[in-house]
């Protein structure tokens, strides 16, 4: 979806607005039965992270019900799935009777929408077929703009309208927690000491701009922000920074938002990432520890590691503090 920069410090989180939907209750539905507890609901993006995570869900005995949004949703995921149908991404009345009607009461959302594709391409947000459903819930932000179209906005309309079906949802976290990262150095290099001055430097911009509900990612340069993701997403701030800094050796920093809700727009890098950093002429990048899903694990350490990558996932800067003192 999106990134972001500023002190964290001396950013409160954005007041909500009048018109903004009403906070949502994270565990309003009674315990799950044993069967319930088997089969669990997915309504997945782009990407391969919602074939990762059915994979382990289906390792571990669960009955998976997959609604799959047109335009994003890998095919593959039909090997996993007990029950799956493709979907407009806007058919969210859709999406909600089929998880009802084969027994889900929980679900989870993984992978990437393409936001602009949603609203600024074409037909913009007539294209993915909305439906009685997302017109009433998603009126106010794609018909009279009475409302904002930001991502908190959007996915606390969506989550509700889940809720007064029934249906709970749960942080992506919860169901698949092998694939945060950890805290550490995840490549064999380490980062030098200039470029943990630059994620150090980083780190609070980015959680500013994430406060803002901007994005999670910007680029650093000693100690110079090259460029800031927004709606465009990380791949293409990549290749922007690229063309920014021919000479190379700048460092990615991905956080979670301040307000991170876990249960959708995770902070995410992959096998992607560090291709679309490495063809960029990038060196480093650091991410947020236990906030930050890493996919495509193996394939992706080994090809920082191949060409000199530094993945370093951290708690905070000040795990930085005692090295450069």
């Amino acid at each position: 979806m999106s990134s972001p920069a500023l002190s964290p410090s001396t950013l409160a989180s954005p007041a909500p607005s009048p018109s903004a939907p009403p906070a949502v209750r994270l565990r309003p539905w009674s315990t799950p039965t044993a069967a319930e507890e088997d089969r669990v609901g997915i309504v997945a993006g782009w990407g391969n992270f919602p074939v990762e995570v059915a994979e382990r869900l289906v390792a571990e005995g669960k009955q998976l019900v997959i609604v799959a949004l047109k335009g994003h949703a890998d095919p593959r995921l039909a090997q996993y799935a007990t029950h799956i149908k493709w979907f407009g991404v806007l058919q969210i009345g859709g999406h909600m009777r089929f998880l009802a009607q084969h027994g889900v009461s929980r679900v989870a959302f993984a992978g990437k929408l393409f936001k602009d594709r949603i609203l600024y391409h074409g037909l913009g947000w007539i294209a993915h077929l909305p439906d009685p459903t997302c017109l009433r819930i998603l009126g106010g932000s794609f018909v009279t703009r009475s409302r904002d179209a930001c991502d908190d906005t959007i996915l606390s309309a969506v989550t509700t309208a889940f809720l007064a079906k029934g249906i709970d949802v749960l942080p992506i976290t919860d169901i698949a927690p092998s694939l945060l990262a950890e805290e550490g150095c995840l490549t064999r290099k380490q980062p030098s000491r200039r470029q943990r001055l630059d994620i150090q430097f980083g780190w609070s911009i980015a959680q500013g701009m994430g406060a803002l509900d901007v994005g999670q990612s910007i680029t650093v340069k000693d100690q110079l922000v090259l460029a800031v993701e927004a709606i465009e997403g990380t791949d293409a701030l990549l290749a922007r920074s690229g063309k920014l800094c021919p000479r190379g050796g700048f460092s990615l920093i991905k956080v979670a938002k301040p307000q991170q809700d876990m249960r959708f727009d995770v902070p995410t890098i992959g096998l992607k990432t560090v291709q679309g950093l490495v063809q960029a002429g990038g060196q480093v990048i650091a991410i947020e520890a236990g906030r930050t899903l890493l996919v495509d694990r193996d394939a992706a350490l080994a090809y920082a590691d191949q060409h000199g990558v530094v993945i370093i996932s951290l708690a905070g800067p000040a795990a930085l503090d005692q090295d450069l003192g």
